[in-house]
């Protein structure tokens, strides 16, 4: 994985609205489908009235943006499947910076067990000087700064990817600045490891992986780790957060504060972002590599309680909860190079919009 990245600046729809909560209420359980592991229903677009022409015109939109597989679920069953070129139901593909918001799950998974506090600081977990700052300053840094992206550390050195003390470095104290930085989230995967005395892979897949039926791995790419898997895959973890971290009534998570906090305002400073979760329906956002806000949702086209896993080169999870959606997106860039949103997202739901699908 490159360690250096490129942003693009791109205008975008701006505007005052008011912040939304996302409801963890919504919906109910009861009215959710959960597949097998060998089987997943479908329902036609028809039956839901959807606008299949529509529909149809997003599948070419897609086609024409790189996209390897496309699925919507709604209240779990499997509306669209759609795979492009030689990607299959059966291709592994990565999830990149997507998989932040499964680490988050996982986290809350640790901290229910007792294995972890998110209030703890991370060198209870990793040792002092983990980082090269100041022991004092050190110490300001929780798990939950990690999972907010305000661990003050410095986003702007070489290499942002690099996990080593000599390239964490001061910025600001924890909790003061916003900073989409990749190395303090890298480094959770080392505190459950501490905390649960397993490798990541194991823990995710006892936890997490075997028991939604999900196939995929965590593979060490440089500093990072980077989860692949195939597209159902991806729907089934959408589905999980979806169903408010239970699985056909088993729990996941139990902890419904805990996934509450996840996919609602984590700090003030990027109201947008929660644990490792981007979040629609807010007065303002930030983005990677900037330090300015943008007035307006985040995806203005998308209903607003829309929260979502967001990777390079537009790799995505949406979730819905007010429609019992969740749309998955695997494949190369769709145009423009970008860690997280890019014009991608709205422009795809407005597709989503005008085929009906909420």
């Amino acid at each position: 994985m490159k360690h250096h990245y490129i942003w693009i600046l791109f205008l975008v729809l701006s505007g005052c609205s008011k912040e939304t909560p996302t409801d963890i209420t919504t919906p109910n359980n009861s009215s959710l489908y959960f597949p097998s592991v060998s089987s997943w229903e479908t329902i036609t677009p028809t039956s839901l009235n959807w606008n299949t022409t529509a529909l149809n015109d997003a599948y070419t939109y897609l086609q024409q943006k790189n996209t390897k597989a496309f699925i919507i679920l709604k209240n779990g069953k499997i509306v669209a499947e759609q795979y492009f070129g030689t990607f299959t139901a059966d291709s592994n593909w990565q999830w990149a910076s997507a998989g932040k918001t499964m680490t988050a799950l996982l986290v809350g998974i640790a901290q229910e067990q007792g294995l972890l506090n998110i209030n703890n600081k991370t060198s209870q977990y990793l040792g002092t000087g983990w980082t090269s700052l100041p022991l004092a300053k050190e110490n300001l840094i929780t798990i939950k700064h990690q999972l907010s992206m305000t661990t003050g550390l410095d986003d702007a050195v070489t290499d942002n990817h690099c996990t080593t003390p000599v390239c964490l470095q001061y910025k600001a104290d924890a909790g003061q600045r916003w900073a989409y930085h990749n190395a303090p989230y890298t480094l959770l995967d080392q505190v459950i490891e501490k905390a649960s005395g397993l490798s990541y892979n194991q823990y995710f897949q006892q936890k997490i992986r075997d028991r939604i039926g999900m196939n995929g791995l965590w593979i060490k790419l440089g500093y990072n780790n980077v989860y692949f898997s195939n597209a159902r895959s991806m729907a089934r973890f959408g589905l999980l957060l979806l169903a408010k971290g239970k699985w056909n009534g088993t729990p996941i998570l139990s902890d419904t504060n805990y996934l509450a906090a996840q996919i609602n305002s984590s700090q003030t400073i990027n109201p947008s972002y929660g644990y490792l979760t981007w979040l629609n329906g807010k007065s303002n956002y930030m983005l990677p590599t900037l330090q300015f806000s943008f007035n307006g949702n985040l995806v203005p086209n998308a209903p607003s309680d829309l929260y979502a896993a967001l990777g390079k080169d537009d790799q995505k999870i949406y979730v819905v909860p007010s429609q019992g959606l969740v749309v998955i997106r695997m494949g190369e860039s769709a145009g423009q190079s970008q860690l997280a949103l890019s014009s991608f997202d709205n422009e795809l739901w407005g597709k989503l919009k005008a085929a009906g699908v909420f």
